[in-house]
């Protein structure tokens, strides 16, 4: 094997390491989720399913998601209260240091201003309010909204947790390979210091290994690192505590094995279950209900009402009844145009909305095309490089058993095991990339 063989194996695997930890990088930029402040510091058997169901109960974005529903269960409620009926009462004391009051038409007749005390009881109960319609409408969808934000937040999560899985565990497949890699160089450059003794090789070819050696050993403390900044990813999604260590029980075969990726290329995409178009689309109804509102604005709001006033301390003149009941009735008649201009800029905000939904709509229809396409091509890379890894392997079976015999050199089985590794390398790196196209897939379609 030539030195320029072995610098290119050594550059694929410093490459696979670049790939893996710029793929965890940008996921670690979209994480907003909190870190679960429990202190357990027991292993954790991790399979993928039991860690999404984990990121479901302990995610602090999700856990935010659904105080949100409790926080516009309350506004509707609220809402809803106010036209209701309203029960007020007061209690009032008044005191005039003992002024009089003199009669003009009477002289040397004087009135004293006794103090006096109340007790009110008002009863009141909205009649009719165009806005108040309208409030409460909106107060349901916007209840409606905040539960397609948690089914949205909670497909989202899911996403997360299983791609930080799988980068955990190409990570920890990668490392593997990578010392592998260097067990076997280190073998190779073993035998090139004999040979470089006995006079067969030049000590330069020894100098190259040797650097190649460095190299690996150098990628595989990075891999060291890459794996543990994955689990460190997973756990912050999942919402567990970083101390707790983390094993993955589930494998890259064993999922693959078990997802369905033709049933994911034939199923019909419905646009309406999709979380994202149908949250878009709940935002519209609520820009046609902030029109409703401000046309609401025109209508007459009717109220009536009860007040009963107990006099616990009387003047020595009143007349005040205690009893009295009323109607009011308040008309909209003229805001030189103020009115209007809010409808105006309602409707602009519809029509804006409106434009938002249609421009997600045909974006979602692109995806779907562009994902089936990735999912279907990602499929025949990964049985085009297992493939590979098999051909490869009965190449490396049958050049051991040459060289076990005698037949063969060192170097030729030296070859074909890191052509064997290599093959090993490629085909992990499709399998990562089939699963991932396959989760892109089921996302969009809301099968997660």
């Amino acid at each position: 094997m030539n030195m320029f063989t072995k610098s290119l194996i050594i550059y694929k695997s410093l490459t696979m390491q670049k790939i893996v930890f710029m793929k965890m990088f940008a996921l670690l930029c979209m994480l907003a989720g909190g870190i679960s402040t429990g202190m357990a510091q027991t292993e954790m058997h991790l399979s993928l399913d039991s860690a999404r169901h984990y990121a479901l109960e302990h995610n602090r974005n999700l856990l935010n998601a659904g105080l949100a529903i409790d926080e516009a269960e309350a506004r509707l409620k609220e809402t809803i209260a106010q036209g209701l009926p309203q029960v007020n009462a007061t209690v009032d004391y008044s005191n005039f240091f003992g002024s009089t009051a003199t009669l003009g038409a009477m002289p040397g007749f004087e009135i004293e201003f006794n103090p006096t005390s109340n007790l009110a009881v008002s009863f009141s109960q909205l009649v009719f309010s165009g806005s108040y319609i309208v409030g409460v409408r909106s107060a349901k969808l916007y209840k409606e909204i905040t539960e397609t934000s948690l089914e949205q937040s909670e497909t989202d999560i899911l996403a997360q947790v299983t791609q930080a899985y799988y980068l955990s565990l190409i990570s920890e497949k990668h490392q593997s390979q990578v010392a592998a890699n260097l067990v076997n160089l280190k073998s190779l450059l073993d035998k090139t210091r004999a040979m470089v003794d006995v006079g067969i090789a030049e000590e330069v070819d020894y100098d190259q290994l040797s650097v190649q050696v460095v190299m690996l050993e150098d990628a595989l403390r990075a891999a060291g690192r890459q794996v543990t900044l994955s689990l460190n990813m997973l756990r912050m999604q999942m919402g567990l505590h970083a101390d707790v260590p983390v094993v993955l029980t589930d494998e890259l075969e064993s999922i693959v094995e078990r997802s369905d990726f033709e049933g994911s290329l034939v199923k019909p995409f419905s646009i309406g279950q999709n979380p994202n178009y149908r949250l878009m689309a709940l935002q519209t109804d609520m820009a046609e209900k902030q029109v409703n509102m401000e046309r609401a604005a025109y209508l007459p709001t009717i109220a009536g009402f009860y007040n009963f006033t107990e006099k616990l301390l009387k003047p020595e003149f009143d007349i005040t009844p205690n009893h009295v009941i009323g109607l009011n009735v308040s008309i909209p008649i003229f805001s030189s145009g103020a009115r209007r201009a809010r409808v105006n800029q309602a409707r602009i905000n519809l029509q804006m909305a409106e434009n938002q939904k249609a421009l997600l709509y045909e974006q979602l229809m692109i995806r779907e095309k562009q994902l089936r396409y990735n999912l279907n091509n990602a499929l025949e890379q990964y049985e085009s490089q297992k493939t590979n890894m098999l051909v490869a392997k009965r190449v490396y079976d049958n050049i051991n058993n040459k060289y076990q015999q005698g037949l063969v050199s060192s170097l030729d089985l030296t070859t074909a095991n890191n052509n064997y590794l290599q093959a090993g390398n490629s085909y992990i790196s499709a399998t990562l990339q089939l699963l991932e196209a396959h989760l892109e897939m089921d996302r969009l379609l809301n099968s997660l």
